[in-house]
């Protein structure tokens, strides 16, 4: 395993704990089908389900050097529009998931590794 990829799975671990301890119930991690993936799959405290990208850098990279490159700026509209199209079609074939009344959303987790530990920004509904 690569250090990016390392540093990406630690990334996902830490966002699954993070939407854990705001209620949310994670089900589905990596889940990969031909036409993309979806990095967390959850249902949110109102029981919305929520497909959640994860973008992680080390603080090292972020903000360095005039920069201001954040994790979150890696979301291109082109890997919106794949995470949108993946998450759709999910929707469509898990029927039984989707809440009639809350729905399904997009969420980003954008996640920066310091000093051994990681900082989490949530965004909702992106």
């Amino acid at each position: 395993m690569t250090q990016k990829s390392e540093l990406g799975t630690k990334g996902e671990s830490a966002g699954c704990l993070f939407l854990e301890r705001k209620g949310y119930k994670v089900f589905g991690r990596n889940v990969r089908y031909p036409w993309g993936e979806l990095d967390i799959v959850a249902k949110s405290p109102d029981e919305t389900l929520v497909f959640v990208e994860v973008k992680t850098m080390h603080e090292s990279l972020a903000g360095a050097r005039d920069s201001g490159l954040q994790p979150e700026d890696h979301m291109t509209g082109e890997k919106m529009k794949k995470f949108r199209r993946t998450a759709s079609l999910y929707a469509g074939f898990r029927h039984d998931l989707v809440n009639e009344h809350a729905g399904w959303r997009l969420d980003v987790l954008a996640i920066t590794k310091q000093n051994g530990g990681f900082v989490v920004r949530h965004y909702e509904n992106v």
